[in-house]
């Protein structure tokens, strides 16, 4: 992206997110144009990126939503995504907001265990609706990813496996408030081999149509998400090959076919931005320190993640350097080992390809405020979040101290 970092420091503060919106656009055309020929709907992985702007932007594209809370499905609606495009996912799903998804009557429910099937039918019968729901099959693939963003083997927590998703679908086809229109995968994140993607859809389809045989009728081919960004060296899959792939594995198949990208389309639209405050030496280790944190962007401590970090319009001979954060934990870092020039009290560093996973997954630890977002469009820069204040963090809190 060719920002004026400075300017928009010097505008908004730090720490700031900024997201390129232009760049989000050209992923969803890019990937849209890859499954042209082909009944599909790209359905956007909320948790990625939750900002309603984000959603919103995603929505006048055509998107649909992949949401893992009801609070997600909530976000996709206020910001424009039709509810027959909003598919509801995640492990543990509460019975209110079953309830409230079916109330809403968006695409469909992805289960992810019989016991969850069984909740499901029985809150359809007390609403007396019938319930769009779609199995998440396990195929038992080895993602070859990070093990934290691995979902598609046996010991995840995560879908069924090929036999019991069988029975649920028996079981459903069977139901008077339940319909099986959907089946589902997704066997992890930053995914860089087709190989395994092209494995997963063909145990999956397969299944596909041995239930069509025995007369369940598949609408809804969902692959899931996770093909990989480049964050440093990666080599990726590129959306031709992605989609070229699920052709040929789901050949002769009359189904929709849908996918949930979230990374792909976000990750490298975003950067965080943030000011050093001070350079400190301890015996022979250097250390920046800036005022952003992890509770602001957690990725690089909780995946030992790698985002490339740059001084902006700073010269000198670089060394290596851990850019740290002020939260009181040794895990608060950025970076490791980074090559930097000399830095000095409001320097700014940027660090990249921060769109996805990083104000989402953000906290308050310490008491720090969540940072600022602003978007990027057509040249022009907007604030579609402002920053918190320490009156917002307490405001839920206030009214019951006693002192």
């Amino acid at each position: 992206m060719n920002i004026d970092y400075k300017a928009l420091a010097e505008k908004y503060g730090t720490p700031l997110y900024i997201y390129d919106f232009d760049y989000i656009e050209n992923r969803y055309t890019t990937l849209k144009e890859a499954f042209a020929g082909k009944k599909s709907l790209i359905n956007y992985a909320v948790k990625a990126n939750s900002n309603l702007s984000v959603i919103a932007h995603l929505a006048k594209l055509g998107a649909g939503a992949d949401c893992v809370s009801i609070g997600e499905v909530k976000r996709a609606l206020e910001a424009g995504i039709s509810k027959y495009k909003i598919i509801f996912s995640g492990v543990g799903k509460r019975d209110d907001e079953i309830r409230m998804a079916l109330e809403y009557d968006i695409l469909l429910i992805n289960l992810e265990s019989e016991a969850e099937m069984k909740r499901v039918e029985q809150i359809a019968k007390e609403l007396g609706v019938e319930a769009r729901i779609s199995v998440r099959v396990n195929p038992n693939i080895d993602p070859q990813t990070h093990p934290y963003i691995s979902t598609g083997l046996h010991e995840s927590k995560f879908g069924v496996e090929i036999a019991m998703a069988k029975r649920m679908y028996i079981y459903a086809k069977k139901s008077e408030f339940l319909n099986p229109v959907g089946i589902h995968f997704h066997i992890g994140s930053q995914l860089t081999n087709l190989e395994p993607i092209r494995e997963a859809c063909g145990i999956v389809a397969d299944l596909v149509r041995s239930l069509k045989a025995i007369k369940i009728d598949i609408k809804f081919f969902d692959v899931g998400g996770g093909i990989g960004v480049v964050y440093d060296d990666e080599v990726t899959i590129t959306a031709k090959e992605y989609t070229e792939a699920i052709f040929a594995m789901t050949k002769g198949l009359d189904v929709t076919l849908l996918c949930e990208p979230g990374r792909y389309m976000v990750a490298n639209a975003g950067a965080f931005f943030t000011k050093v405050l001070y350079e400190k030496l301890n015996e022979e280790k250097r250390f920046v320190i800036v005022d952003g944190a992890m509770n602001d962007l957690i990725r690089p401590s909780l995946y030992s993640a790698y985002h490339k970090i740059e001084a902006v319009e700073k010269e000198g001979e670089k060394t290596p350097a851990d850019v740290v954060g002020p939260v009181c934990e040794s895990g608060d870092f950025f970076g490791k080992d980074v090559q930097l020039p000399p830095l000095e009290h409001n320097d700014l560093i940027v660090v990249h390809s921060a769109g996805a996973y990083g104000f989402t997954m953000a906290s308050n630890y310490n008491t720090r405020a969540k940072s600022a977002e602003v978007a990027l469009e057509g040249g022009e820069d907007r604030l579609i979040r402002k920053r918190e204040t320490y009156e917002d963090q307490v405001r839920l809190e206030r009214e019951y101290l006693v002192k």
